[in-house]
């Protein structure tokens, strides 16, 4: 099972999710503290399939202050929440397939959510075959953007290699965010990025303020190499993420290490190098 399937498979397990806690409204950027890292659970897939609760604890016990979903693993949203709050973790986003905000889905999207205190509802993947088709979406976002700002949460698109197809010279992500809200988060995921032939800081400049959530993923050297080994300017994007990015969140992922747990570990070691944890 790919990705975009297990998401699409596993995302709402919601009837009868009461509301809980408030949303977390963090904005480590602006107050001057180190911008926090989370972990984006698809890069430990399979562990958490087998035993969410020990991954979780194991997730924390590395350092990560947050995780981001792909899928609950059966779980109600209070179950999640509780395993968050035992391990002092919260939830920094999670991946929600399109279909979830369908207007008969939308409330129950809203509730879950409230639920495991997540403000970042981020579409995973989309596919458009014509210049019109991202238009509509974008319109279509800006849309679910305003529905979504009483409920204090964002709606927001994660990169993939082919969002950086061109229709007549302009690419699918600058055809989508050149024509959202501002509020509309644009998750740009370096590796992927890199992937379709774009240059990630060079991404990120065209729009300041909109990369609150960022994957931070190597790409380049190989597939157990983390980051700091490979070709990512993280220099640049760090420093942009930190000042004109307003970023909120860097979420860690890797998604081809034979060993998961190892890369995860060695990625938040690099980053305590780089002096960013």
């Amino acid at each position: 099972m790919n990705r975009r399937q297990f998401v699409c498979r596993s995302a709402l397990g919601v009837a009868g999710v009461a509301l809980a806690a408030s949303l977390p409204d963090i904005a480590f950027a602006a107050s001057g503290k180190k911008i926090p890292f989370g972990l984006q659970l698809w890069s430990i897939r399979d562990q958490c399939a087998k035993d969410l609760p020990a991954s979780l604890q194991t997730v924390s016990k590395i350092g990560y202050k947050g995780v981001e979903f792909a899928g609950y693993h059966g779980r109600s949203a209070e179950e999640l929440r509780k395993l968050l709050d035992e391990n002092g973790l919260v939830a920094c986003g999670s991946h929600t397939p399109y279909e979830s905000f369908a207007a008969d889905k939308l409330a129950a999207t809203i509730e879950f959510n409230h639920a495991i205190g997540n403000k970042f509802l981020i579409v995973p993947w989309m596919e458009n075959e014509t210049r019109q088709e991202w238009l509509e979406k974008a319109n279509q976002f800006n849309e679910l953007a305003d529905k979504l700002k009483p409920h204090g949460m964002k709606i927001g698109y994660h990169a993939h290699a082919h969002d950086f197809e061109k229709f007549d010279g302009e690419t699918a992500w600058d055809i989508f965010f050149g024509n959202t809200k501002p509020e509309v988060i644009m998750q740009l995921d370096t590796g992927n990025c890199c992937e379709g032939g774009a240059e990630p800081v060079a991404v990120l400049k065209k729009y300041p303020g909109r990369a609150r959530t960022i994957h931070i993923k190597a790409y380049g050297g190989g597939p157990d190499s983390v980051i700091g080994e490979d070709k990512v300017d993280w220099k640049g994007v760090f420093t942009f993420c930190e000042g004109l990015g307003k970023t909120e969140w860097y979420v860690l992922e890797h998604e081809t290490a034979k060993d998961p747990f190892d890369a995860v570990k060695r990625s938040y070691e690099a980053l305590k190098k780089m002096g960013e944890v």
